[in-house]
């Protein structure tokens, strides 16, 4: 059996997350499903998502929709109280390094955009969508394979600018450094965030009572290191509503 909460699972928040499934453990073996004693952290999290033996894992919304939608259930999705998003919903952060004389979004209309992977909603494809939106475009820049790295390309002068998951860049102004490098100059538009699945024969209903179940049990403090208000019902058919942009193109540098 598989059980994973990859997407926000910084070293210093693990202790939390091996709490909340623990909670969320406890409440599907009562409802009469199996479940991993411990979170699976080592393999690739496409290897989760698509493993007959998936329990419980954390997506993104693009792969969702560009992917797994019809090869997982979907369970529900975390509400952290975003700013200026509905519940459940989230947006990306445009960080630039502190220094940079540059102060506004349509300043980098051609600049060069580190992300962390072509299939993010977070990191490709909401910064795709805003700048099409607003006339202007981002040269690609270095495929980072994550927000905290593509951060430090940033921080680096390896890339200009970047498009932050709202929620990891509050996570890294709180564990970082090197948020302390770089500041934040705008947001994207609001998406559903990034949902909790099961295998494709999952009972959906019971799996998201346990979770709804286990954040309500969290310990104050544990919740408050996670973020999290609650689990909430984001119908697919929002997911699938968002734009897909198209590919990176090859990197600039």
């Amino acid at each position: 059996m598989i059980a994973s909460l990859p997407m926000y699972d910084p070293l210093p928040l693990r202790a939390a997350n091996d709490a909340f499934w623990g909670l969320i453990r406890d409440g599907l073996r009562a409802r009469g499903i199996a479940a991993p004693d411990a979170l699976t952290r080592a393999g690739d999290s496409w290897d989760h998502w698509t493993d007959p033996a998936l329990v419980l894992s954390q997506t993104c919304g693009f792969p969702y929709r560009a992917r797994l939608h019809g090869q997982v259930t979907l369970i529900g999705t975390p509400d952290f109280g975003v700013e200026d998003c509905p519940p459940g919903y989230y947006c990306s952060v445009f960080v630039v390094r502190d220094d940079d004389p540059r102060q506004r979004l349509a300043d980098f209309d051609g600049a060069l955009l580190a992300y962390n992977d072509p299939l993010s909603q977070s990191g490709w494809a909401a910064p795709q969508t805003e700048a099409r939106m607003r006339g202007m475009r981002f040269a690609t820049g270095p495929r980072t394979g994550g927000h905290a790295l593509s951060a430090r390309a940033v921080a680096d002068g390896r890339a200009d600018i970047a498009a932050l998951d709202a929620v990891t860049w509050a996570n890294l102004q709180a564990f970082d450094p090197v948020a302390g490098t770089l500041r934040a100059i705008d947001r994207t538009e609001p998406t559903p965030g990034l949902p909790y699945v099961s295998g494709r024969n999952a009972d959906g209903g019971a799996t998201l009572g346990a979770m709804q179940d286990a954040v309500a049990r969290l310990p104050p403090e544990t919740r408050r290191l996670l973020r999290l208000r609650g689990i909430v019902h984001v119908p697919a058919e929002r997911y699938l509503a968002v734009p897909i942009p198209p590919a990176p193109a090859p990197c600039v540098q």
